[in-house]
């Protein structure tokens, strides 16, 4: 499934947990610290009351749907959208012992759920949209009551309220296609979809994560949990951010060396052997020479021989 060639393989045998993880972990010890201070916003914005946009009587029309549970339950969110591609990358490390891969690829992940949380929570809480079933949390016994203003007035449990002013967009949906979506683009890379061979069955790899997370979004708007609006947002904005975090560590899948990390080819750039000067011979340098020899094979009889005419000119004052 996973592709290789003998590049691949020689410095990812080399750079391992054990000799790199350290050091690896340490140049991005900023990116670790930033990633729980967005745990720390994202707890925030969950406890925080969202925007109590007003709701009038004739605005119930679409907001009467009933209250169902949750067909995806929030804590198996976490299970599919985070611990099932840690544990693909995990498989690919313990086959390629690649360091650079292994910690850029979970940290890349995990960027892009929590950013994706936080503006996820963030506009939940400033737009304020009734969910579909608003009216039953609003008036668990059927009966509403409005204000002066014709906004309502709410006699269901403060929890239910809360919740139901955070329809916009889908937190499901966006996580969902923030650890799916992430997870797509990290396979299309590893078995070289764009490779120009016209392999089909690689798509479809490929379009399974991304299926899984449709049919979490669609889930959403069954349960009458959300409009379809709200899903098709938070699906644009999980993907999005996503393939931003992605192209952070790694090329874009339909490059020719989108298989590896950034940091992956800058490794391998400083353990190749670069070869130095050749020493002196007769006091000249022949590292020119080599560089000619490189493209074009010289006989040593023939240098020799130039060499000495050389040094019979200088001799002779002709040179």
């Amino acid at each position: 499934m996973f592709q290789a060639n003998s590049n691949e393989v020689e410095l990812g045998c080399q750079h391992t947990i054990k000799s790199h993880g350290g050091r690896v972990a340490r140049n991005h010890k900023h990116d670790w610290l930033i990633l729980i201070l967005l745990v720390v916003i994202d707890i925030i914005l969950n406890i925080i009351h969202p925007f109590y946009r007003f709701v009038g009587q004739d605005m119930m029309t679409d907001l009467k749907y009933p209250m169902k549970d949750n067909t995806v339950p929030i804590w198996a969110v976490p299970l599919y959208a985070v611990l099932l591609p840690i544990a693909i990358f995990v498989l690919y490390y313990l086959r390629r012992k690649d360091v650079y891969d292994l910690h850029h690829s979970i940290l890349g992940l995990l960027f892009a759920v929590l950013i994706t949380g936080v503006l996820t929570d963030s506009i939940k809480n400033a737009v304020g949209r009734p969910r579909p079933d608003f009216f039953w949390r609003c008036f668990p016994d059927g009966i509403d009551k409005y204000d002066r203003w014709g906004d309502v007035v709410c006699h269901g449990k403060a929890s239910d309220i809360k919740e139901g002013h955070k329809s916009f967009p889908s937190g499901h949906t966006s996580w969902s296609f923030a650890g799916l979506g992430f997870l797509a683009l990290y396979l299309s890379g590893k078995i070289k979809c764009f490779d120009r061979r016209g392999h089909v069955a690689k798509l479809c790899i490929i379009f399974l994560p991304i299926l899984a997370a449709c049919l979490v979004g669609i889930s959403r708007v069954d349960d009458y949990w959300h409009h379809w609006q709200d899903v098709f947002a938070g699906g644009l904005l999980g993907l999005t951010v996503a393939t931003f975090c992605y192209l952070q560590f790694f090329p874009p899948p339909y490059h020719t060396e989108g298989w590896g990390t950034y940091a992956y080819f800058r490794a391998l750039e400083e353990v190749r052997p670069n070869p130095g000067p050749v020493p002196p011979r007769n006091g000249i340098s022949m590292q020119g020479m080599n560089h000619q020899s490189s493209a074009v094979p010289v006989n040593s009889n023939v240098v020799d021989q130039d060499l000495d005419t050389s040094f019979d000119a200088m001799e002779s004052g002709r040179r």
